[in-house]
């Protein structure tokens, strides 16, 4: 990239390009200073290039692709590590960001998952930056592309950030892990956009935190890897498959690594391609793959 960054977002674009925004110093512990700039990378050339910047200092925030081909930036931390409430939206056509409305509550690290209906769910987060005190809040909100404007929705049952959220096949939300402030947590609870509530689901067989939550084909969901007890970096190499006709978890093969900031995408041929992330050393360059059918996880790659 033209700019060494972390906590910042990367989001696939409709004609298969990238957009990479914000983000903070490389070096993950030390504040800011935050970034505005944006770079978009193009398959076909392996390049990356700049593109118009937002038009405010984010990292840790979130960036979901909409239906019409915009990407929705909502949130996170500025230049002075405080959440914001701000959000925007990038048009790949202008190349450029513009503003749209303001949450209700400023926050960062929270999850925003795209409803089958064009919306998205914001849920959770932290209203004080990485070394806040305050409480972590269980709000939610849900943006709408009609017209730009957020508008507040039921609560989840407990406080989370750091947590991870999928998209169930039947259009809810499954929400999992993540941390209070006083713990990293278990339990998980499911987000009924017809009802606009949260309810309780099985809690996972172990606490997690900063992991992420893969679909699978088959409708379940991989939760793997993550924090279970992040401060003294006891970070976790086994799997959960939550199904969501039960409602409950199970375990599965787990990873070859222990690796918790990980990023999880599904292939086209079923299998989940977990890379990267931090392992009890150093930060990993390794990856592998997980096969449902099997219920492993092998190297991938070389």
């Amino acid at each position: 990239m033209g700019t060494a960054r972390a906590f910042f977002s990367a989001t696939l674009l409709v004609d298969g390009r990238v957009l990479v925004a914000g983000g903070g110093p490389a070096q993950w512990s030390l504040p800011g200073p935050d970034l505005a700039t944006a770079e978009i990378f193009d398959p076909k050339t392996g390049k990356f290039s700049p593109t118009g910047s937002m038009t405010t200092t984010r990292q840790a925030h979130t960036a979901t692709l909409l239906r019409d081909g915009r990407v929705l930036i909502a949130g996170g931390n500025d230049k002075a590590d405080h959440a914001v409430a701000t959000a925007e939206l990038y048009d790949p056509r202008t190349r450029k960001f513009s503003p749209t409305g303001s949450m209700a509550t400023a926050r960062g690290y929270q999850t925003a998952t795209l409803l089958a209906d064009g919306r998205v769910l914001i849920a959770g987060g932290d209203p004080d930056g990485w070394n806040g005190s305050g409480s972590i809040i269980a709000s939610a909100e849900i943006y709408d592309p009609r017209t730009g404007t957020f508008t507040t929705t039921g609560s989840m049952i407990g406080r989370r950030s750091w947590h991870a959220a999928a998209l169930l096949t039947d259009g809810r939300v499954l929400v999992t892990g993540g941390d209070d402030r006083s713990s990293e947590l278990a339990s998980a609870e499911i987000y009924d956009p017809r009802t606009g509530t949260f309810t309780t689901t099985g809690p996972m067989a172990t606490p997690r935190v900063y992991t992420t939550a893969t679909l699978l084909a088959d409708g379940r969901v991989l939760v793997a890897g993550g924090g279970g007890d992040y401060t003294n970096r006891q970070f976790l190499s086994s799997a959960e498959i939550f199904d969501p006709k039960a409602g409950t978890w199970t375990a599965t093969g787990s990873m070859t690594e222990a690796r918790t900031w990980s990023a999880d995408v599904r292939l086209k041929d079923g299998r989940v391609l977990v890379t990267g992330g931090y392992g009890d050393l150093a930060p990993l360059a390794s990856a592998e793959l997980y096969d449902p059918i099997a219920g492993t996880f092998s190297p991938a790659g070389g």
